[in-house]
């Protein structure tokens, strides 16, 4: 029971994260995004790589 109920709070959070994006989104595009928001966006849609990346293409190989 608990298992489901953990997936239904994890497809809720989901939803809701979603859902904010999508405010930021309508709210940067009425308002117009700050320097400060492009960086934020920036660093979070950055790839970031790490020493676990390379171990998981080498074991891919």
């Amino acid at each position: 029971m608990s298992s489901s109920r953990n997936h239904q709070e994890a497809h809720g959070i989901g939803q809701i994260e979603e859902q904010l994006n999508r405010q930021a989104d309508a709210a940067g595009n009425i308002q117009g995004k700050s320097k400060i928001d492009r960086d934020i966006a920036d660093a979070a849609n950055r790839e970031a790589h790490t020493s676990l990346d390379e171990v998981i293409v080498r074991n891919e190989e």
